[in-house]
């Protein structure tokens, strides 16, 4: 059985060679820089963020997508000041009241850099990609900031043909278009770019990745002449903050991915915050599943966050659904804040 679902595991990955190539991110909302790099030095800390993705629990004994990716991103020249006493948070109150938004102003014209490393596996797929960021910022109203900024980088595809059984009563019987090959690979340069604008009350992006179109073949002689391509990958996302309480802020927010020959897939998430500690969330990807999340803000310098997916495709009989885990560090805090103040 299990060399059945390898086999269509693989058939899976030859339409990721052709269309969907990137991997899927629960909780993009706490990270949009993943997606964006425009978002590069958006804070006034060095943000570091760790996740681990295992998509489809159980449904290939150990063969389903694997996600895991290493974040980090600083300002460079930002100064943002706080002189008024609404700028800081006041014994009893919530730090991220209704007046603590009062004095929020646009940034200040800075710089911000970042890397970022992602590993991406699916059965015998293995995707590795590593970049440096760069982004501007600059105020364009009294609280109103728009970021652009690019990305570059190399990415490894590989393939181990160990993995390619397509005759489960004759396990050396692997595709003959590898040839004797174990494991065949595929380097290519990357290159992202994006546009973030930014206040106090909402957020809207716009990003493409894998922008320079690419061909991937992995023949290791002349059975084939078909060949497979890396595509652009296109990310809008937009969000809003708005009060429930003095003390909960809801914060709706929707991604739309088109990937061409795909048609356009789009997640919806909600994420309630209480206060600057503890916030909550539940999302759907059309035609694929809904989400929760929980997370918590444990100090002003590390955080950790938690989502589950449940599939409602056919795939849910034999999957026990998708975890995905994120932990950030907050470093150079100076203001002591305990959750961004520009992306949350």
């Amino acid at each position: 059985m299990r060399k059945h679902f390898l086999t269509i595991l693989f058939c899976c990955g030859m339409q990721w060679v052709m269309a969907q190539q990137q991997p899927h991110y629960t909780q993009y909302v706490i990270n949009n820089y993943i997606l964006n790099p425009a978002i590069s030095g958006i804070e006034n800390y060095t943000d570091i963020k760790l996740s681990h993705r295992h998509q489809w629990v159980g449904a290939f004994n150990g063969d389903e997508p694997v996600t895991t990716y290493f974040t980090m991103h600083m300002p460079l020249g930002k100064k943002d000041y706080r002189t008024t006493a609404t700028s800081f948070a006041m014994d009893g109150s919530n730090p991220r009241g209704k007046n603590y938004w009062e004095d929020y102003t646009a940034a200040a014209p800075h710089h911000g850099i970042g890397v970022k490393i992602i590993n991406d596996r699916t059965g015998p797929l293995n995707r590795f990609g590593a970049y440096a960021s760069y982004a501007y910022h600059l105020g364009i109203g009294p609280k109103t900031s728009l970021a652009a900024g690019f990305e570059v980088g190399m990415r490894n595809l590989t393939l181990n043909s160990s993995k390619l059984v397509f005759d489960p009563n004759n396990p050396v019987a692997v595709d003959p278009s590898v040839g004797n090959a174990t494991e065949l690979n595929q380097f290519k340069p990357d290159f992202g770019a994006g546009l973030w604008l930014y206040s106090a009350n909402y957020f809207a992006g716009i990003s493409a990745q894998q922008i320079i179109p690419q061909n991937v073949v992995f023949v290791d002689n002349a059975v084939t002449t078909e060949t497979g391509k890396f595509v652009p990958h296109i990310f809008a996302t937009a969000g809003y903050r708005f009060f429930v309480s003095q003390d909960i802020t809801a914060i709706p927010s929707i991604m739309a991915k088109f990937v061409q020959p795909l048609p356009t897939q789009v997640d919806l998430n909600m994420k309630f915050q209480w206060r600057d500690r503890f916030w909550a969330g539940a999302g759907y990807r059309f035609q694929d599943g809904f989400n929760a999340m929980l997370g918590l803000n444990v100090s002003n310098t590390f955080n950790v966050s938690y989502s589950y997916d449940y599939t409602t495709s056919r795939i849910n009989t034999i999957s026990r659904g998708t975890h995905e885990i994120v932990v950030g560090f907050l470093l150079g805090n100076k203001y002591g804040d305990w959750c961004p103040r520009n992306v949350w």
